[in-house]
């Protein structure tokens, strides 16, 4: 299947740039925050504070949908797209207060703060949210304009926590990894009820 050619080659583009020294990671960051156009300041906040009302919002938001219509392919939908959030979200959890690495505004006195970011840094939760959702949708709504919005709107989050100076480029790239690592994850354990609901 093409789906599953083109995810296997985003993982194996992405799994090198994970590897990041210490220097670089913060050499890149420091290109992207302070040279940003201040101007979208505004714009990558609302961005970054779209995450949580769109990842744990749209599941809830088809479910009822779901129930409503007693629509049941819709409810599996509902339920695999919170599945795999909630499967992001645990690993993500346990890696930032094991790695328990600071955030770059902590080590990094020049880096410009621009929005909130208080626990750990690594790995980046915003973006593993952000690219969890836009997986499990792709997944879910295999369509054009469901999978290029969605993953648009997942870059520009993993951009904005660098912009505004709450995270390193590892920290989003892994969160990134993350959040697709999960949906399939769900994905593979659920595709025999994909199937199922497929007509």
């Amino acid at each position: 299947m093409i789906q599953r050619r083109l995810l296997l080659l985003l993982l194996l583009f992405l799994m090198p740039l994970t590897i990041v020294p210490q220097h670089k990671d913060i050499d890149i960051l420091k290109e992207i925050n302070l040279n940003r156009n201040r101007q979208l300041d505004p714009l990558f906040i609302a961005i970054t504070h779209s995450t949580g009302p769109l990842t744990f919002g749209l599941p809830l938001v088809l479910l009822g949908i779901a129930l409503v219509r007693k629509n049941k392919k819709l409810r599996f939908q509902a339920y695999y797209i919170f599945g795999s959030v909630l499967t992001a979200v645990v690993i993500t959890n346990i890696l930032k207060y094991t790695i328990n690495r600071p955030r770059p505004f902590v080590t990094y006195s020049f880096i410009e703060k621009v929005t909130s970011g208080g626990s750990p840094s690594f790995p980046s939760g915003h973006t593993s949210d952000a690219f969890v959702l836009a997986m499990a949708l792709s997944l879910a709504f295999p369509r054009s304009w469901v999978i290029i919005p969605s993953f648009l709107w997942a870059i520009l989050m993993g951009y904005t926590r660098m912009g505004l100076g709450v995270h390193y480029p590892a920290d989003v790239l892994v969160g990134a990894l993350i959040g697709i690592a999960s949906a399939l994850l769900i994905y593979f354990f659920t595709r025999n009820k994909f199937y199922h609901h497929a007509g």
